[in-house]
């Protein structure tokens, strides 16, 4: 009898002790918590690569067990980030022609291309997600608080926290800064006009404070020189796609007025628009070394090494390894070396051919024309994709650590949420047929 009372009490606590592990191993992979790791990576990205690249990965590996696989397959296909995916695997695939690189050399060169393998996990998320709201007020928040220690650090230069960071560009570089702050200013336009719509004025007013402030920032603080070049597009875009004829043209007209004002008032403006006018004049003029001129001539050797393998490229990792055999015996600008020619098609290009270049170019034409559609979250997506082709005219932004994770995240988030409206729309039409 007591054998029997015995099993039986044990056997009870067993089945207590089930569901809690259940529990605890459904725990790390709820919708919940990846929407909690989701805002900790984007709120950590303007501040720290360490941490961001930490808690992608768990954001990443708390979905998958989530996944169904034909359901992946379809938000894979309709979503267009097959591209991605692709990009991803030519650069895994080009290690095994990159004959006369190192192995590690090769490995470090698909390192930049992981992050597109994630997007159509990170898309599928989206797609089933309450709280995306949560990632946007997350990103917005950090980049406000990292607005206001810019300019603390700039009245006050002794208070950045690594002595060689310039004055106003409290961490990482004023690049990723541009980046982030530009990308803020612009997709703001959007809820600051449906605001107005609704007579929501007052809060309308605070949210264009706030883009005001990043727009002043980049301005008269720290300004990326591609910024120059991608922020009036970007503005040019929301008024032509958003604001009434009437209104785009008035619009126009204060844009060139207070792009004036700023060129007047703000000498880091003026320093920054005409070091680039006098860096390419000396560029064939003289062999001196500058910015704009290293970049022109990074560009010239790429075009040559893609001449010279036109269609596969020279392989994952090669573009360090040509550059340094082009430099050997060379002086001045043609001594020059580099991994990483700054511009993105050059780099796809030497790497990986013409094969390379026609993926990212599915890619970019594949999301543009999958965002053009109305609502904040095409307008999001949209947007992102924009200045990610404009910054990369002069950057290799995709495979840097910022703007890349920022081109991962901001169209992962805007596909899932219109696949999740569509679906909604779906299911609310086939239940009002039955």
């Amino acid at each position: 009898m007591e054998n029997k009372l015995s099993r039986v009490t044990v056997d009870a606590k067993q089945a207590r002790i089930v569901p809690n592990w259940r529990l605890c191993l459904a725990l790390p992979s709820s919708m919940a918590a990846s929407d909690f790791l989701a805002c900790i990576t984007v709120a950590s990205l303007p501040w720290s690569t360490t941490i961001t690249s930490i808690f992608s990965a768990l954001w990443a590996l708390s979905v998958c067990p989530r996944i169904r696989i034909k359901e992946f397959v379809d938000t894979l296909v309709r979503s267009r980030s097959g591209f991605a995916a692709a990009l991803f695997a030519v650069a895994l695939a080009g290690t095994l022609w990159a004959t006369d690189v190192s192995w590690a050399a090769r490995l470090r060169g698909v390192n930049p291309s992981v992050k597109f393998l994630m997007m159509p996990i990170l898309i599928y998320h989206f797609q089933k997600s309450s709280r995306a709201i949560w990632i946007l007020y997350a990103f917005l928040s950090s980049c406000t608080v990292l607005l206001m220690l810019s300019w603390i650090t700039a009245v006050v230069p002794s208070l950045t926290s690594i002595a060689n960071l310039q004055p106003g560009v409290p961490v990482k570089n004023y690049i990723d800064q541009s980046q982030s702050f530009a990308l803020c200013a612009v997709v703001l336009a959007w809820p600051i006009l449906e605001l107005i719509r609704s007579r929501k004025i007052n809060l309308a007013l605070l949210l264009l404070a706030l883009s005001v402030a990043f727009l002043v920032n980049l301005s008269f603080v720290a300004l990326a020189r591609t910024a120059l070049i991608y922020v009036p597009i970007m503005l040019f875009l929301f008024g032509a796609f958003y604001l009434p004829r009437s209104f785009f043209y008035g619009a126009i007209a204060c844009f060139v007025f207070l792009a004036g004002t700023a060129w007047l008032a703000s000498s880091t403006l003026r320093d920054r628009t005409n070091s680039i006018l006098l860096e390419y004049s000396k560029y064939g003029a003289s062999n001196e070394i500058t910015s704009a001129g290293m970049r022109l001539e990074y560009w010239r050797k790429s075009l040559i090494f893609f001449r010279e393998a036109p269609v596969l490229g020279h392989g994952t990792g090669s573009v360090q390894t040509l550059f340094d055999r082009a430099a050997h015996g060379q002086t001045g600008l043609a001594a020059q070396t580099i991994s990483n020619p700054h511009n993105q098609t050059l780099n796809v290009a030497v790497q990986w051919g013409s094969v390379g270049c026609v993926i990212l170019y599915a890619m970019w034409i594949g999301q543009l024309t999958f965002f053009a559609g109305s609502g904040f979250y095409p307008w999001l997506g949209f947007i992102v994709v924009v200045q990610n082709i404009v910054s990369s005219l002069f950057n290799s932004h995709l495979f840097d650590f910022v703007p890349g994770w920022l081109y991962v995240i901001g169209v992962s988030l805007a596909a899932g949420m219109i696949l999740q409206r569509v679906d909604g729309i779906a299911r609310h039409d086939g239940g009002g047929e039955r």
